[in-house]
């Protein structure tokens, strides 16, 4: 079993800037082309040094024939003599190497296994297990595709529900009669391919041949990782790691490429986890470009972090500090240092706690909610289309869930007289800590002071809310990504600037409406509290628009300033030079001279040289071209370039777009697997396996990759996993 799995997954070819050193008065090192011309070496990292796969499986007793102990045990280090003791270690017909190479080709063979031989089938046998593995594999297939439950609780036959599998095989064979004669009750006791080993190896067969094409997408061409971790429902810390890529058509690609289970969180572990996932891949930490992660120390700690780890290995993996989670993190910051603010998060959050700790008091909620939509519809008030006039609830603020905030003040406006309702009767009913609640929450959301900020709130917060949505799409740039956040800073400032009046319009409004006191804005304010605290004499006016609405909008733009600092780095100064807003305005051939010189593995000396004419040809081809002066951002840009073969035209310029798009901007993708994840791995269904958890979540979250997978592929790699008594 062993030597059959090191077969399939090959030998260890890591793609590495192999060091050299001094053999016979020459600095030399191990050679890349040798995997090309030799289909049995491997080569190690730790050891810097060769060894032959086949020799190694296959080895004599005291590990010295098959080969040579220096291919087995030692390892191949004399560098100097490569082609020539490579060429003697395969040696003649019958040496000991190509006897190891047969060994191998005879175990991958299964038709000349022992098993099979003993147990020869006929044309028919072999066409009914097909059949039947079908389908298994089918419904296997939509269970992953649904992100279902596979097993049920009782399979047995006298079982009312056997589970997802078995019942929906059932409903599968229904009225086929070539599938109904060959499964469940009408199949061999021994092969009918329902067993959970079966159903296992069924969905580490859809994972692999999914990877496969997600590392065909990629080809040789380099990446970036987005990773992160959080904890599962079996309480198990789990890392994901999302690869970032730009395809052969120009688009950018953000894809699962595992889910691993960790001990800790320490970087050291971290890193060694992400590259045992590279390797299984037949990836290397030398092909990535860029690295997303949030702003944990064990994250992006310049010295121990697992940043500086990647860095210390390969220079031109550059760290980019997720966009959305540096954004909600503004938010919070605002939400915690303003002491106004922070009171009235403080008091949402006491009032969802009240109001939604209770199924009845939500209940009351909805109905008086829906008796006055039923009263203003008929009033004409609002207007009914499909789509409006839902219904809605509260939801909780979180500092971690990005755009939580403002989904929870966005519904208040609309059910605020239902829970005033709500409150009104927990205040007459309720008893004990509850009624005092309700008492004082009445009080603070009946005020001039929990309107204003409640309004103010939702504008400010409507802003970076649309940024952080934008931010979270998988194929955003890192330039389109800072123009976005300088645009929400202008629109910050625009509202500064302007937004007062409309701003006092709509509370004046709202308070009208819900029949709330209104503040005189050329009145004193009042403070509550003893006497001496309202020493300085400032008017409503100055007290809401100073001290709130200015300091609030000021107080964010200083956070946007500070969190998003990474948009002044030369690095992405030079990035944005490829944008084509505006027919290419910001191009500047220095800057982007200078951005190949930051990827000196992609651009040689003479590549830079090259580089300067191109780029020359290329501005003056593209402001001609009409297809390219109205594109926005350097995603579209790659998609046209590719479009119209420009490409082919101007190479190098290509590989300087495509390595700006490599740099992320939003660990979205992660944090959407984390989402799958919880509703896969669920309290039900919480010891599934780690390697389980990775074969079924990359099916359910490469789901369009499933939907075009070929079945004779996953048929074929099932067979090959292990010894099977059928036959294809």
């Amino acid at each position: 079993m062993v030597r059959r799995y090191c077969l399939q997954k090959g030998p260890c070819r890591p793609n590495h800037n192999f060091p050299t050193k001094d053999v016979g008065g020459r600095l030399r090192s191990f050679k890349a082309s040798w995997y090309k011309k030799y289909h049995w070496l491997e080569y190690s990292i730790a050891k810097d040094a060769a060894y032959c796969l086949h020799c190694f499986l296959f080895r004599s007793d005291d590990g010295r024939k098959g080969g040579g102990a220096s291919f087995i045990s030692t390892g191949f280090k004399a560098w100097n003599r490569g082609d020539e003791a490579l060429d003697n270690h395969v040696g003649f017909v019958n040496s000991e190497h190509n006897k190891a190479v047969r060994k191998c080709e005879d175990l991958l063979t299964q038709s000349q296994s022992i098993r099979v031989a003993l147990c020869k089938q006929s044309d028919q046998v072999k066409k009914d297990y097909r059949i039947r593995l079908q389908a298994s594999i089918d419904c296997i297939k939509h269970c992953v595709r649904q992100g279902h439950a596979v097993r049920g609780h009782d399979e047995s036959e006298s079982s009312k529900n056997r589970g997802n599998f078995i019942e929906l095989l059932k409903f599968h064979a229904f009225g086929r009669v070539d599938v109904h004669s060959v499964v469940l009750e009408n199949s061999p006791k021994n092969l009918q391919m329902t067993s959970p080993d079966i159903q296992k190896d069924i969905v580490h067969a859809i994972a692999s041949e999914i990877t496969k094409e997600i590392i065909c997408d990629i080809g040789e061409d380099l990446f970036s990782i987005l990773v992160d971790e959080a904890r599962d429902t079996s309480i198990k810390e789990q890392m994901t790691v999302v690869l970032r890529y730009v395809n052969q058509e120009g688009y950018v690609m953000e894809r699962l490429l595992g889910i691993a289970h960790v001990s800790d969180t320490k970087a050291l572990t971290l890193k060694m986890e992400i590259e045992s996932i590279l390797v299984t891949s037949g990836l290397s930490l030398s092909r990535i470009r860029g690295q997303g992660y949030d702003g944990a120390s064990n994250m992006s700690g310049e010295i121990n972090g697992l940043k500086a780890l990647v860095l210390a290995e390969n220079s031109s993996a550059y760290y980019v500090h997720c966009f959305a989670h540096q954004l909600q993190l503004t938010l919070v910051a605002v939400a915690k240092q303003h002491g106004d603010v922070s009171g009235f998060f403080t008091l949402i959050t006491n009032l969802i706690n009240l109001v939604g700790g209770s199924c009845k008091r939500m209940d009351n909620i909805r109905e008086s909610q829906a008796a006055k939509v039923v009263e203003a519809l008929c009033c004409g008030e609002l207007e009914t289309r499909q789509g409006l006039n839902q219904e809605v609830g509260l939801k909780r603020p979180c500092d971690t869930r990005w755009g939580s905030h403002f989904d929870t003040l966005l519904n208040l406006p609309v059910i605020y007289s239902s829970v005033i309702d709500c409150l009104d009767i927990i205040k007459k009913e309720a008893k004990g800590e509850a009624k005092g609640e309700a008492s004082v929450t009445l009080i603070c959301i009946q005020s001039f002071d929990f309107a204003f900020i409640l309004h103010m709130m939702i504008k400010v917060l409507a802003i970076t809310n649309e940024l952080s949505k934008s931010l979270q799409r998988k194929d955003q740039d890192i330039v389109n990504a800072m123009q976005l956040v300088r645009g929400a800073k202008l629109r910050l400032q625009d509202l500064r600037d302007k937004g007062w009046e409309s701003l006092l319009d709509s509370v004046i409004s709202f308070c009208k409406k819900e029949y709330l006191p209104i503040s005189n804005m050329d009145e004193l304010y009042i403070l509550s509290g003893r006497p001496r605290r309202n020493a300085q004499q400032i008017t409503n006016l100055h007290h809401y628009k100073v001290e709130l609405f200015y300091t609030v909008v000021d107080m964010q733009l200083q956070e946007l300033n500070s969190r998003f600092d990474e948009v002044n780095t030369e690095l992405l100064c030079c990035v944005a030079c490829l944008n084509p807003d505006d027919a290419f305005a910001d191009f500047d051939k220095e800057k982007l001279l200078k951005l190949a010189t930051f990827y000196p593995n992609e651009f040689s000396i003479d590549d830079i040289l090259h580089l300067d004419p191109q780029l020359d040809s290329y501005i003056f081809d593209v402001k001609m071209n009409t297809r390219f002066t109205k594109l926005k951002g350097i995603a579209e840009l790659c998609r046209e370039m590719v479009v119209a073969k420009k490409f082919r035209s101007f190479p190098l310029v290509y590989r300087l777009v495509k390595l700006a798009l490599l740099l992320p901007v939003a660990t979205a993708s992660v944090e959407r697997v984390f989402s799958a994840m919880n509703y896969v791995k669920n309290t039900l269904r919480s010891r599934m396996s780690d390697e389980g958890l990775n074969d079924f979540l990359i099916g359910y979250v490469e789901s369009d990759i499933l939907d075009r997978l070929d079945d004779e592929c996953i048929l074929q790699t099932f067979q090959d996993m292990k010894t099977r008594r059928g036959s294809l």
